[in-house]
């Protein structure tokens, strides 16, 4: 079983979440449901939680105070919030997940799903890159957070020369010649690489550092070469963007 708390002061999100858990992730116990990040902070401390379903959007303290409480954070975290796009750029950056109110079943499970596939917390560094960005919109990061089955890697974004799909995976190629395999799809991939402009998604199965493109082949979609030499399909309907963005 996995251990859960949930932390919001909206009660009938509580009561939603609570029950949305119960009727689909029969694997997750929830242990308390707590209206405020103090209430939280004394469940963590009471029921050591190895997850928390936490709400962004709370009065006195919100989400992110509650994380910054923590010298270390011994526990995985879904975060719950109404839409705000930055917050959610933010997450996905750092490589955490999140759940969009109304709550979507589907969303539920594979976020839980997620978790129970990690067999490491996410890394402190996680939720510092996160807070740092919260607090000061302009912060630059060149490293990006890399979740893989044994934990995750923080891999400065400029190392990476390309990225492959495999099914809810990728395979990230480097320019040291190691690959890592992502439990990410490519899809969460390219969210997460949005913030920087070298990275374009050139087909649905691939996407690359312009920066490590070494020439482009012309064809039906065409391809590219790579620096590492390896080539990579574009496809018909992203090639003009493609070449938009070489020629800029």
């Amino acid at each position: 079983m996995i251990k859960a708390i949930i932390v919001d002061d909206e009660v009938h999100c509580l009561d939603t979440l609570t029950m949305l858990i119960s009727d689909y992730c029969p694997q997750v116990e929830v242990t308390e449901q707590c209206m405020s990040a103090k209430q939280g902070i004394e469940a963590v401390a009471k029921h050591h939680p190895s997850l928390v379903f936490l709400d962004i959007e709370m009065p006195v303290m919100n989400g992110f105070d509650f994380l910054e409480h923590f010298k270390e954070i011994p526990f995985a975290i879904i975060f719950t919030t109404s839409y705000d796009q930055y917050a959610i750029k933010a997450i996905r950056f750092s490589a955490l997940d999140y759940l969009l109110k109304p709550i979507d079943p589907k969303e539920l499970i594979a976020a839980v799903q997620k978790v129970e596939a990690q067999k490491f917390v996410p890394l402190t560094e996680q939720f510092q890159m996160l807070i740092k960005q919260i607090k000061n919109k302009d912060a630059d990061f060149n490293k990006i957070a890399i979740p893989t089955s044994e934990g995750f890697e923080l891999i400065p974004a400029d190392q990476l020369v390309r990225c492959e799909a495999d099914d809810n995976y990728t395979h990230i190629y480097l320019k040291n010649k190691t690959k890592i395999i992502a439990c990410r799809s490519l899809k969460e991939m390219e969210e997460q690489l949005e913030k920087f402009s070298s990275f374009i998604r050139v087909h649905h199965s691939y996407i690359v550092n312009l920066n490590e493109v070494q020439k482009y082949i012309r064809g039906e979609g065409g391809y590219l070469v790579m620096n590492d030499n390896t080539t990579v399909n574009v496809s018909r309907s992203r090639k003009e963007m493609l070449i938009k963005k070489l020629q800029h």
